[in-house]
């Protein structure tokens, strides 16, 4: 009895097409026929079965995954811990929708297929290393910080409707200090009373705000502490602080040789020049592309070493002079922070050995 043998030999293309409850999976051969397509759930079963289904129509040459920075960031460190490659592919835009229209199928499919055309060809992040654990712990300090001033001004704006004998009693306080005020303030029983409830909801907003200042330094503390564990030069680096280097550690992710040059890390952050040209004009605009954070980190950089730094300081009345406005000089400044730091992030950590580790 002749055993079937299951087509081995042929390599195949697939693309998934990523949800909160589920995953549709698709399947191409190289030649862009389409074989086949289905539904998984979004499980660690689900992920499992997925990648045994595409593996029985052939040789996965790669796999290109929507949303790997959402519902596709377990699929792909699972397809990567496999040894599979896995591909970051944006979605189709609404050209190609309107005019091929839009179902799951139709997504997975073009998701293999951008792969295909070479299209697709970003690395996605790891997410199974320090930087990781830098991203999740920066995304919590920055929703407390939002959350303290959104308390910070709802404190503000019910003082300005509290009665007068209240108001005069906390004027001129700010911030901490208004907030130590509120939660000394001492109402009576008497809610009833419109400025005995006053007093109640001011040392409320009081113990939100010392709440979250608490978390926010202590979110601060737990990120400077990885950020010296990993990279410990970025913190001397001028004008980098503990915020801008968790930010573009987290926008490169474990995985940094996923960048192949510091034209890909500029180009990841938004600060590499785009031509503008058209007819005699030649010129260069900002790229409003990007991670939009990387790029406020970077430019806070930049702000940093206009304000204190010498050299930096000389270049921007050199190229003023030159007839360069100040958001292009800033653009040629944030280029050259990118530059720079990216030799940094992207440097071989030297292996942690015994005797340093007792140091």
């Amino acid at each position: 009895m002749t055993e079937f043998k299951k087509p081995k030999a042929r390599r195949i293309v697939g693309g998934v097409d990523t949800h909160a409850d589920t995953h549709h999976a698709a399947v191409v051969l190289m030649n862009g026929r389409r074989v086949a397509d289905r539904e998984f759930s979004a499980t660690q079963a689900g992920y499992a079965d997925l990648l045994e289904w595409m593996r029985s129509f052939g040789r996965l040459h790669a796999v290109g995954v929507e949303g790997t920075g959402s519902y596709g960031a377990a699929l792909a460190r699972h397809l990567s811990s496999a040894k599979v490659k896995v591909i970051e592919v944006n979605r189709p835009d609404r050209q190609q929708r309107r005019a091929k229209g839009k179902t799951d199928p139709l997504d997975s499919y073009a998701a293999a297929e951008a792969v295909l055309a070479d299209r697709a060809r970003a690395v996605p992040k790891s997410g199974d290393g320090v930087a990781e654990s830098i991203r999740v712990l920066h995304l919590v300090r920055a929703g407390a910080v939002k959350a303290r001033t959104a308390c910070l001004n709802e404190l503000q704006a019910l003082l300005v409707t509290a009665p007068a004998e209240l108001r005069e009693q906390l004027a001129g306080l700010k911030k901490a200090r208004l907030a130590d005020a509120c939660s000394r303030l001492r109402p009576s029983a008497d809610l009833a009373d419109p400025a005995q409830s006053v007093k109640v909801a001011l040392r409320h907003l009081a113990a939100r705000y010392r709440a979250l200042s608490a978390e926010i330094d202590a979110a601060y503390n737990q990120l400077k502490a990885l950020i010296e564990q990993t990279r410990p030069e970025l913190l001397t680096t001028q004008g980098v602080g503990v915020e801008t280097a968790a930010q573009l550690l987290a926008t490169c992710g474990d995985n940094p040789d996923r960048l192949r040059s510091e034209g890909s890390f500029a180009a990841l952050c938004g600060v590499s020049p785009v031509p503008a040209s058209s007819g005699k004009t030649r010129r260069h605009r900002l790229n409003h592309g990007g991670d939009r954070q990387a790029n406020r980190a970077l430019y806070v950089v930049v702000l940093s070493r206009m304000s204190c730094d010498p050299s930096t300081r000389a270049y921007v009345e050199r190229r003023t002079t030159d007839g360069l406005s100040k958001r292009e000089i800033i653009r040629c400044l944030k280029r050259y922070v990118a530059r720079q730091l990216y030799k940094i992030i992207t440097r071989p950590q030297a292996p942690v050995t015994e005797s340093s580790a007792l140091a």
